[in-house]
Order: C-alpha cells, then sequence, then structure tokens
C-alpha cells in the first residue's frame, strides 16, 4: 500500500522529519504530495506549504481521511484534548499512530482514542533539526514488520533510529539521546569557557572546542577500537592529557554523568504518569 503520511501539529521537529523526507527523496518512494499537515498556526502552515510544496488540511479530519500513517507533533500538555475529538475519525481509518510527543505513553493514547491501535512511540532529538538526530523507537504488539520500516524510514531521513525492547526503555533513551544534546553543550561551554578565562579569543576557542567534539565523534564513528583504546591512545604517561583525566576522576566525572542520566530517566517516569493521568 502507498504510504500517504499525515502530520497533526507542523512545528520544529515535524518540519525537520517533512525536510528530511523531501530531502532524501531516493530512500523511499514518498513524494511532496503524500504528505498533509495540520497545523492551526496558518502562517506556520504556509511557511511548510513554501518550502516543502506538501499538502495543508483545514481540519484533522481531513487529514486521516488522507493519511494511513499519522504522526502526531503537539505538545503534550494538549494531545488529549486533541485526540479525544477524533476517536470516530481513528476507527474508521485506522492508521498507523507515530507519536514524536514526549513523556506520553502509548495505552495513553490508545484510551483517549477508545480503541487498540498499531502505535510507534519515537523519542527524538534536537539535531534532527539538522538532519544529525538520534531517535529510539518502542512499537507496541499490534505494529506489523512493514510499519516499522515505515517509521524507520520517516526517522532514519533526519539521522539514526533504534529499537527498543520496551516502552520503559524509551525513558533510558529520553536520557541519553533526548536529553543528551544539553549535556554535551554544556561540556563544550565549560571548555571554551575555560579556555577563554586562560587568554584564548572566545571565536578561537569556541571553534576549537565544536572542531574538537566533532572530530572526537566522528573517529569514534569510524574506529573499530573501543571507547578505552581510543581515550588511551590520546594520553601520554606524564603528560598533558593524563592530568586532566586524573583532575576528571577526582572530581568523579563519570558518578556525575551517571547521576545526571538517573535523574533525567526518573523525571522522564514522572512526566509519563503525570500526563498519561491528567
Amino acid at each position: 500500500m502507498k504510504t500517504k503520511l499525515g502530520f497533526i501539529g507542523g512545528g520544529n521537529m515535524a518540519s525537520s522529519l517533512i525536510g528530511g523526507l523531501i530531502n532524501n527523496d531516493h530512500q523511499h518512494d514518498l513524494t511532496s504530495q503524500d504528505i498533509m499537515v495540520f497545523e492551526p498556526n496558518s502562517e506556520k502552515a504556509q511557511e511548510l506549504k513554501t518550502e516543502f510544496n506538501i499538502q495543508l488540511a483545514s481540519n484533522n479530519q481531513q487529514l486521516l481521511e488522507h493519511s494511513n500513517v499519522v504522526v502526531i507533533a503537539v505538545k503534550p500538555q494538549v494531545l488529549q484534548s486533541v485526540l479525544e475529538p477524533l476517536t470516530t475519525l481513528f476507527k474508521d481509518t485506522k492508521p498507523l499512530i507515530v507519536s514524536i510527543v514526549a513523556g506520553i505513553r502509548s495505552n495513553s493514547i490508545e484510551q483517549w482514542l477508545e480503541d487498540e491501535y498499531a502505535v510507534v512511540r519515537v523519542m527524538p532529538n534536537t539535531p534532527a533539526l539538522v538532519a544529525a538526530g538520534a531517535s529510539g523507537l518502542y512499537a507496541n504488539e499490534r505494529v506489523d514488520s512493514e510499519q516499522k520500516k515505515i517509521t524507520e524510514t520517516l526517522l532514519d531521513a533526519v539521522g539514526i533510529s533504534r529499537w527498543v525492547a520496551s516502552e520503559a526503555d524509551i525513558d533510558s533513551v529520553t536520557a541519553l539521546s533526548g536529553s543528551g544534546p544539553a549535556y554535551f553543550m554544556l561540556f563544550i561551554k565549560s571548555l571554551i569557557d575555560a579556555a577563554q578565562v586562560a587568554g584564548l579569543d572566545s571565536e578561537t576557542a569556541k571553534d576549537l572546542a565544536i572542531a574538537t567534539a566533532s572530530g572526537s565523534a566522528q573517529l569514534i564513528a569510524n574506529s573499530d577500537s573501543s571507547l578505552q583504546t581510543l581515550i588511551d591512545n590520546v594520553t601520554s604517561p606524564g603528560g598533558t592529557t593524563e592530568q586532566a583525566l586524573l583532575s576528571f576522576h577526582a572530581d568523579q566525572l563519570p558518578k556525575i554523568v551517571s547521576s545526571a542520566f538517573e535523574a533525567a530517566r526518573l523525571r522522564s517516569e514522572e512526566l509519563a504518569e503525570q500526563l498519561g493521568n491528567s
């Protein structure tokens, strides 16, 4: 069956997914006319149409009548109020539901729609905006292999995607790649600030720090060696890197990172409970 893709919500993440699909059209058979968006902000909707030549829906009914795959891309706080008036329309069309709404579990979506659906829950991250995303995917038991492939095509258009075995794993993905960009940005900012205190000008410090972070990530991605081996390769006994790493370990950097990860994971669990029971 030809995929007809509908987006409920046309914000930044939806826009990045649409842009990725349009720009990587050699990887799938979707055309711009197979994609429809309902975005109540008419200015934002028109921007999407102008940029990507997609179809605009005047309401969610038109969107659901067009789509066999529906991507839900609204704020978590409004999802229940968006879905509940659409129960009959969803029952009539039975689309694959791909939710990129943070913190809302698949059973909450089914509860609000008053029926069972094939639901894929996605935890994307902001680097998807520059086609460098890392997304975790969870499929409930009603999602078949073809629907999984469709979801992979959607998310791989803006980076990489990986399936997780249980929905609880999405909370770990949230703590890893969902919130993770801010961790690396904070580290880079701290490194830049330290370099400026030592006398480097801000632009030089920023350029070198960003290139170092990017280059290190590429080196890891292109190497068959373990991370510890790569670290050892940079660390000469008695040298500068060794002193920095000794300082990190003295300040318990691994424990700091582990505690931060767990704090984010637990908050993801709490939010899912709160939003699902609202």
